[in-house]
Parts: C-alpha cells; sequence; structure tokens
C-alpha cells in the first residue's frame, strides 16, 4: 500500500529540491547580470530566468513523467547515445564542474579575505569541506531530514533576508549596460543562465527528488509524479523570488563596485555596505551552506548513478567522488568557470532538446528517428558555439560567426528548428508506429 505524503512533507520535499538547486552559481551569477545589464535588467533577467528557472522546472516535470532517471528520458536515443549523454551529464555536474566549485566559491567568499587565496589554505579547506560532503553522503535515506528539515529552512531564512535587504536597502545606483546586454539582453541573459548548471543538474536531481518520496513509503508512480512535479514547481517558484531580488541588489550596487570580476565582489560590497562586518560572516555563511547542501546532493546522485554501472559499492563511489572533487577544487574558482563555459555552452543544446522533445512523443509514429537527428544537429552547433566560448576561437572559420543567431550564442536553435520539421514531415510521411513512446 502507497503511502500519501502529508502537507508538510510536500513542502519539505519542495524545499530540498530548492535547496539542491540553489548552489554558489545561483547566488553569484544574478548579481553579475544585474549590474552589467544596468537599465535592459529586467529583459536580461526574462533571458537568464528561462534557463535558469524555466528549463529547470521543466526537466523535472519530464523526469517525473518518466520515472525519475535521465536514463528513462533518454530512450528514444537509444541505450548507448543514452548512457553516453548521462555520463556527461553526470560528471559535469558532478566531480569535473559544479561539486568542486561549490567548494571554491564558498572558500573565495568565506574563507580567502582572511586567510589569502593562496594554495595551501584552499587545500585545507577542501579537506574539511569535503569530509564533511562524504559524511552526509553516506546517508542517502536521511536526505529529506537533514537537508529538507533543517539545512534547506536554513538556507531558504538567509536568503530571504538578503532579498528583502536588496528590494528595501538599495546601495547605490546603476551603471550604463554593456555592450551585450545593449544589444541583446534577452538571449545574453538567456546563455548566462546555462552557467548555473541546473538545467543538468535537474536531470540529475529526478532520481534524488524521486528516491526521497520513496524512503518516505510512497511507491504509486502517480503519486510518485505528483509529488516530484509539486517539488518542482515550489522549487522553480523560490528560485524565482531569489534570482529577482539578487538581479536588483546588482544593478543597485553597480555604483559600489562599477569594475567588479565577479558576483561574489558585489555580494560581498553590498552585504558590508549594508550590514558592516556582520555582514560578511552572514553571507560566509550563507554561502558555506548553500554549497553543502548541492555537494551533497550532486555526490549522492552521481554515486548512485555510477553504483548500477561499475563493480563498486554506492559507499566507495561517494569516497570516490568525494575525494576526486577535492582534487579539482584546487585548481581555483577562475580555472573551473573558464574550462567549464565553452563545456556547457557545447552539452546544453541537446539537453534542451531531449527535455522540450520527451513532451512531444505521442505525436510522432517513431520517436528515435526525430529526437537523435535533432539532438545531433544541436550538438554539432553547440560545440560550434562551445568553441567560440573558449580560447580555441581563432581557429574558428570566418563562415561560423555569421550563422543565424550566433552573435546570441543560440547558432544551435535554427538548424535544430529545421531538422524537427524535416524529421517530422517524414515521419508522418512514412508511419509505422514505435515501441518507445511513453503512456
Amino acid at each position: 500500500m502507497s503511502t500519501r505524503l502529508a502537507s508538510k512533507d510536500i513542502l519539505a520535499l519542495g524545499f530540498m529540491t530548492f535547496a539542491l538547486f540553489v548552489g554558489a552559481g545561483n547566488i553569484i551569477f544574478p548579481p553579475m547580470v544585474g549590474l552589467q545589464a544596468g537599465h535592459e535588467v529586467w529583459w536580461a533577467a526574462a533571458g537568464f530566468m528561462a534557463t535558469a528557472v524555466g528549463l529547470p522546472v521543466i526537466t523535472v516535470i519530464a523526469l517525473a513523467r518518466v520515472g525519475g532517471g535521465i536514463d528513462a528520458l533518454s530512450t528514444p536515443i537509444g541505450r548507448a547515445a543514452g548512457l553516453l549523454l548521462a555520463t556527461v551529464c553526470y560528471l559535469a555536474v558532478g566531480p569535473l564542474f559544479a561539486t568542486p566549485r561549490t567548494a571554491t566559491v564558498s572558500f573565495e567568499v568565506g574563507i580567502a579575505p582572511l586567510t589569502g587565496d593562496g594554495p595551501l589554505p584552499l587545500f585545507i579547506y577542501s579537506v574539511l569541506y569535503f569530509a564533511l560532503v562524504i559524511g552526509i553522503s553516506l546517508y542517502p535515506g536521511r536526505l529529506l531530514d537533514t537537508v529538507g528539515h533543517f539545512l534547506a529552512p536554513l538556507k531558504i531564512v538567509a536568503l530571504g533576508v538578503l532579498g528583502i535587504a536588496a528590494v528595501l536597502w538599495p546601495a547605490g545606483q546603476s551603471i550604463p549596460a554593456t555592450e551585450a546586454y545593449q544589444t541583446v539582453p534577452f538571449s545574453a541573459g538567456f546563455v548566462n543562465g546555462y552557467l548555473t548548471m541546473d538545467t543538468l543538474g535537474a536531470m540529475v536531481f529526478g532520481i534524488v527528488i524521486v528516491n526521497a518520496a520513496r524512503s518516505r513509503g510512497v511507491t504509486d508512480a502517480k503519486l510518485l509524479t505528483r509529488y516530484t512535479v509539486l517539488a518542482g514547481l515550489i522549487a522553480g517558484a523560490g528560485l524565482m523570488l531569489v534570482y529577482l531580488s539578487l538581479f536588483k541588489l546588482g544593478k543597485n550596487s553597480a555604483s559600489l563596485v562599477p569594475d567588479a570580476a565577479n558576483g561574489a565582489v558585489i555580494l560581498h560590497a553590498y552585504v558590508e555596505h549594508t550590514f558592516g562586518g556582520v555582514g560578511s560572516f552572514f553571507l560566509a555563511a550563507l554561502i558555506f551552506v548553500a554549497c553543502m547542501v548541492t555537494a551533497v546532493g550532486l555526490t549522492c546522485a552521481c554515486a548512485e548513478f555510477f553504483a548500477q554501472y561499475l563493480p563498486l559499492s554506492y559507499k566507495s563511489l561517494v569516497f570516490i567522488l568525494g575525494l576526486f572533487s577535492m582534487l579539482v577544487s584546487n585548481l581555483g574558482l577562475s580555472h573551473l568557470i573558464q574550462i567549464s563555459i565553452p563545456v556547457l555552452t557545447a552539452i546544453y543544446p541537446p539537453c534542451i532538446v531531449l527535455v522540450v522533445l520527451s513532451f512531444t512523443l505521442r505525436w510522432w509514429n517513431n520517436t528515435t528517428r526525430i529526437v537523435a537527428p535533432v539532438m545531433l544537429v544541436s550538438l554539432v552547433f553547440g560545440i560550434l558555439d562551445g568553441v567560440k566560448a573558449s580560447a580555441l576561437v581563432d581557429f574558428m572559420p570566418a563562415w561560423t560567426s555569421h550563422l543565424p543567431l550566433s552573435a546570441q550564442g543560440l547558432a544551435w536553435l535554427p538548424p535544430s528548428l529545421v531538422m524537427l520539421v524535416l524529421v517530422g514531415v517524414y515521419d508522418k510521411i512514412s508511419g509505422q508506429r514505435s515501441v518507445t513512446v511513453h503512456q
């Protein structure tokens, strides 16, 4: 007999989902967009929230409809391609980029101002930080208790204080928008939303959310779907409120730090101006809790995924992933972001295509001949966009800069739509229904 969740448990599940999403990037990137976009901030915000709120929520819903795993979502592209996509997503949001970034950001905001930005303090901090992450991740069945009922509410209260302060006590004036935000504010915000990694995170967290509901005795597939969707919507509403307040904070703090290198600098300047020395401590604690929750969620999800395919136990994988993430984090924040931007720009388009097309599977006779070609085209053009965002930009042929929407970083979108129309017409002409349609 399947258990039904009480309202407080549904809310805790939503809070847990929100807390898993809100990592360092979610707190650091919006103020930077707010500062750089100036008076165009709300156009930029709309683009940013399309990829940093809309897509993650849609992804959680898509995963809930197929039972919570990226492997089920990728059925139309075949087992091998689906496994490759899943592996890339898990590695990107796990030990290669997102998990190490949680340690470097929390170090740079909270510890570096006291110890200096040297390699030794970062190494000591990363060892202690990942020891804690590993300790919590070893017991995934307790996630709803440790994260949903304790850490997530703490994080939400802290973000609420910061958000209300940003609205009530602006610290300065805005500055003129940078060139990208003057010309194409919406698409500049749209591509910046990739950096939060939330859509990739949603693909990974889908199974964590479903398993958290299962740990409370929910076994009915329809109930699991309903609770996962509700959790996604609660998380989406929370993310939207956080982003709106942080865009405003960045816009109104621009005159304090007009040359800020990143959002951490803007946040630091704002809280020190508004709350004094206590503000710096408050910000360090907020970023630490935000990063820790995300790191635990990612480590649990990655260990559960790789345990299915490798001859290693869940607990062994938690140790391996935690230690590897610790080593990568010692590269430092700037290097990590520099390496991650081209990779994320390349792999986001096929993930977006997969999620969006998962809602159309009943329309087609054969889902494989629709989803696979469109994803392939989006990946090829996504790689071109990725190379343009990297140090290899000088090696790109001149024609690539003249592609439609190339200036906006969305060169993948027109050819993907063209391919969708072509394969859609071919599918209708050919007939023959496929067995991969999800009922």
